[in-house]
């Protein structure tokens, strides 16, 4: 009878394990990474990059002259063409952590990954 309680009882609290690891990882997925596109310190783009599904590009157009070709796949960000003198932005490849954003000084872009929401608020609750 003991060795049936203690198998009944490691059965549950297997159960019990991966039941966290789902819900963790299930939770951890839908948080999202988010890539900020920031001009002159303003937010004027923010893009789901899990939920880009097809490659895509738009410009960005510096209100002063010149602009910035974003080129955008599924999971990651990249500046693909600019006309500043330098386009050390072109040069940085590819966003995909948040290591280092892509910075344009010339049009005052920044490209970032930001925390997505639900991040945020476990942020700030801790």
């Amino acid at each position: 009878m003991w060795k049936t309680k203690r198998w009944v009882l490691l059965l549950c609290a297997a159960g019990l394990v991966l039941a966290a690891l789902s819900w963790w990882t299930l939770s951890r997925r839908s948080e999202g990474r988010v890539a900020e596109v920031v001009q002159n310190g303003v937010v004027i783009r923010r893009i789901d990059l899990d939920r880009v599904t097809q490659e895509y590009e738009f410009t960005v157009e510096w209100p002063e002259g010149g602009s910035n070709v974003v080129l955008v796949q599924p999971g990651r960000i990249c500046v693909k063409d600019a006309d500043c003198p330098d386009r050390v932005c072109v040069g940085m490849g590819w966003l995909e952590d948040q290591a280092m954003p892509i910075v344009c000084l010339p049009h005052r872009l920044i490209i970032r990954l930001a925390e997505s929401n639900a991040a945020a608020r476990d942020a700030v609750a801790r």
